[in-house]
């Protein structure tokens, strides 16, 4: 029979396969914001190469907005559509964990806060990465310090807080506390920027920013306003991001695409009905030192 069918180059369909098994032999994305943005776009690269090898599909599902957020967790499509969900860098709370755990399939969370909801976790140890962030620019003599944050009201990301937080407990420890201004979702999110900080009544000398995505940008901007970085300025970002070594960026690592394959494989684990070896898995943040942070005497 298989010589026939070999021979017709016939093969299994995906659909037969899993009518046999009763699973969809997909798994179900929830990703808040662009995913083209550096981060979605690892974990996409890291979830897909793990889960493709092992012949499942991979469902991505973009929230943008808190309507659509809303309509997600209300009529939940992953429902006998998915045999895991995996969620990335989404502010979930507790009820919206509560309805997902009715569609009675493993949940997985990738820098996810609530722990203890989920089947497993993968996360980044933020808390250690920004302290090792305000270390490094206390260290260098800085003490007007500036830290550039996300909108919570417009970001869906959850670790938005906790480096802000953590960013500006270690900070007050040493006597110091920096300014907080936001950098608002649009089109000239970084000109907008440049306003705000051009209207401090006291210039920083060191900019901590939440992500690369908002450091890189404005390390071009402060220049062509006449800053240079870092003799004038120092800038630190936080991610490790595509253009971080090309620009000099001196920025936090962190491994998404490490830890999106982790994450894959604790999925494909708990679809088989074993417990992962570390459930709750926490990655170490490492911090890169570049060009564009220097003491504050260089200058």
């Amino acid at each position: 029979m298989l010589a026939i069918a070999d021979e017709l180059n016939f093969s299994i369909s995906r659909s037969a396969a899993a009518l046999k098994t009763g699973q969809s032999l997909r798994i179900a994305l929830l990703v808040s914001n662009h995913i083209s943005n550096w981060f979605a776009a690892s974990v996409i690269e890291g979830l897909n190469a793990e889960f493709s090898a092992a012949g499942y599909d991979l469902s991505i599902i973009q929230i943008d907005s808190r309507q659509q957020r809303k309509e997600f967790f209300d009529t939940l499509p992953v429902r006998r559509n998915a045999d895991a969900v995996v969620i990335a860098s989404f502010d979930i709370d507790e009820e919206e964990i509560k309805r997902l755990s009715s569609v009675d399939v493993p949940i997985i969370g990738v820098n996810s806060v609530l722990q203890d909801s989920f089947s497993a976790t993968v996360n980044i140890d933020d808390h250690q990465g920004s302290i090792l962030a305000a270390r490094h620019l206390i260290q260098l003599g800085h003490r007007r310090i500036l830290y550039v944050r996300t909108n919570p009201a417009q970001s869906l990301h959850f670790s938005v807080q906790e480096r802000v937080e953590s960013f500006l407990g270690y900070c007050r420890e040493q006597g110091i506390e920096p300014t907080v201004i936001t950098a608002e979702e649009g089109t000239y999110r970084i000109d907008n920027l440049i306003t705000q900080i051009l209207s401090l009544p006291d210039m920083p000398t060191a900019i901590a920013c939440q992500e690369d995505g908002i450091a890189i940008p404005l390390i071009f901007q402060l220049e062509r306003n006449g800053f240079s970085v870092p003799s004038d300025i120092s800038v630190i970002g936080y991610d490790d991001s595509t253009y971080a070594h090309d620009v000099g960026l001196t920025t936090i690592r962190q491994l998404p695409i490490d830890m999106a394959r982790s994450a894959a494989r604790k999925t494909l684990n708990l679809i088989e009905g074993h417990s992962p070896d570390k459930p709750n898995e926490v990655f170490p943040a490492h911090l890169v030192v570049r060009s564009s942070t220097a003491r504050v005497e260089d200058r």
